[in-house]
């Protein structure tokens, strides 16, 4: 019997989403420079005063882009922290929830946003139907007002307080955020070490499916400090500072991540392409094929020509 050989089956299409910060400058530059390699740019800021609980747009959104959507961030994030508080209050009236959800609603109209991002962090398992309750009305209502996709971003480890498939009876995709494995204010250590974060993106995968999600992949790093708070750098910032510091930029051996530790005082941890790579690659053996960057203009230029690069339209 003559042996035959089925055609390979095609590779799925792989996206990229951006995060853009209205508030550095870089972004924008990244922005000009490679929205069409993007498929979502997440270019919107709505969020809640914290007195009267009101949705507000925080920021002017200027973004002119050639990506084939525009998506705004819907947060309870605020000042330096996430405020629980607010979608507590507002899911303890169904009336107040209802027009709060109205309220975001129409600014995704105005904005043209073509799909939002939830993201309401700081919540417990406690708080689930609170979550549930305010996710259902922000997505109904941003649907109503045009947005074809709802995603909501949740803490990659926390499966209790945002459990999978009831958020994904609202929502479109899943946005398991999958950084700040070491972050700020904890000790240093690497931003997403792909054991780490390949190990919470397997559990939701076996939840829902790989095709609901959205992996949350860093492009920044920290530089914690022993006379100073630790501060946010660019992949620019951590060579520059390096060079001029003689301190050296080595790769971790254990988790893939570009890594200085200067007698001055401060230890430094860093994204790069390569380590993107390493994610992405290890996220598409299980089946993940869409992908965000947290957040565009701190990135490794070198991510935009890769062999995990996204592609140009």
């Amino acid at each position: 019997m003559d042996c035959f050989r089925f055609p390979a089956a095609p590779r799925a299409a792989v996206s990229y989403w951006g995060f853009a910060v209205p508030w550095d400058s870089r972004s924008a530059t990244t922005i000009a420079a490679h929205s069409d390699q993007l498929a979502v740019l997440v270019s919107g800021w709505i969020a809640f005063d914290t007195v009267t609980f009101r949705p507000i747009s925080l920021y002017p959104d200027t973004t002119m882009s050639d990506a084939a959507s525009r998506f705004a961030l819907v947060t309870t994030y605020q000042g330096d922290r996430f405020h629980p508080d607010i979608l507590r209050g507002l899911a303890s009236d169904p009336r107040i929830l209802g027009s709060a959800a109205s309220a975001v609603g129409a600014l995704v109209e105005s904005g043209k946003y073509s799909g939002v991002v939830l993201d309401f962090e700081g919540l417990t398992s406690r708080d689930l139907n609170v979550l549930l309750a305010a996710t259902k009305a922000f997505a109904d209502s941003a649907r109503a007002h045009g947005a074809s996709t709802v995603v909501a971003a949740v803490p990659a480890a926390d499966t209790a307080a945002y459990p999978s498939a009831l958020l994904l009876s609202s929502v479109s995709f899943l946005m398991p955020m999958l950084y700040d494995e070491h972050w700020s204010g904890s000790a240093p250590g690497p931003i997403a070490d792909p054991d780490w974060a390949l190990r919470y993106l397997r559990a939701r995968v076996a939840e829902v499916g790989a095709t609901k999600i959205v992996a949350a992949f860093p492009i920044y790093g920290y530089r914690w400090r022993t006379s100073a708070p630790t501060e946010i750098v660019s992949y620019s910032d951590a060579a520059r500072l390096a060079e001029t510091t003689n301190t050296p930029l080595s790769r971790d051996p254990a988790t893939g991540t570009l890594h200085a530790i200067s007698p001055q005082g401060w230890d430094m941890w860093v994204s790069d392409a390569a380590l993107l790579d390493t994610l992405v690659m290890r996220s598409r053996r299980i089946g993940v094929r869409n992908f965000a960057l947290w957040r565009l203009g701190l990135e490794d230029p070198a991510i935009w020509s890769r062999k995990t690069a996204p592609v140009r339209r």
